[in-house]
């Protein structure tokens, strides 16, 4: 091998590891609310073994507004609550995410509301680096803390392996699957087919991470 070829195919390795980092997915370090058992909810704090029972009956929650107005009805403070969303949380869709749900990130400025919505749409990670590192580059970590808590949509059609895994719960064989039945065209589509490998509270889970284009 030559040193021009070799340099050529260390460059397309270098493009493909960059493409994969940058591409929509799940942002990880945080625990997914909706995927939790009792026995895992009632170790966060504040959770007594009857409010996760009463959770586990609930799962899956559409967004984090929903959970938390749950949790407060079971008698939490919100201060209580956003103890919880230090350690877990439901992810928030990048492009659809409401101002009181962007709210509830623990920590998070009331600005972010105004500019996670400046930006949209969301494609990458590069993107929101550039775009959010902008308003909390004094505060050394906080981006990284905030990409914990979002997702951007990831495209049933043309994800990679990679971008998949990333969903929280997702592994090889539903990989395989997501893959499987392309091109997809409609959730009504996506509930039947994936519903044959999980139930539908899973396939509601797993659909509010992906978009069809």
């Amino acid at each position: 091998m030559n040193l021009r070829h070799l340099l050529a195919t260390t460059l397309v390795a270098a493009m493909t590891l960059a493409a994969a980092a940058a591409a929509p997915q799940v942002g990880a370090g945080i625990q997914d609310l909706n995927l939790l058992s009792e026995k895992d909810l009632a170790a966060l704090p504040n959770i007594t073994p009857a409010i996760a029972k009463a959770i586990v009956s609930k799962q899956p929650f559409a967004t984090i507004v929903d959970f938390n107005t749950f949790v407060m009805s079971q008698g939490l403070t919100q201060a209580q609550a956003t103890e919880i969303y230090e350690r877990a949380f439901i992810h928030l869709n990048l492009n659809t995410a409401t101002g009181p749900e962007i709210l509830l990130v623990p920590r998070i400025g009331k600005n972010m509301v105004r500019e996670f919505a400046e930006y949209r749409p969301w494609k990458t990670w590069a993107q929101f680096d550039k775009e959010i590192g902008k308003y909390v580059k004094n505060n050394p970590g906080e981006l990284d803390r905030l990409k914990k808590y979002v997702f951007i949509p990831i495209n049933l059609n043309t994800a990679t392996d990679e971008m998949f895994l990333t969903i929280p719960g997702v592994g090889a064989n539903m990989v395989r699957e997501f893959k499987e039945y392309r091109p997809w065209k409609t959730q009504a589509q996506f509930e039947k087919e994936i519903g044959k490998y999980v139930n539908a509270k899973e396939v509601a889970r797993l659909w509010r991470f992906m978009t069809i284009d």
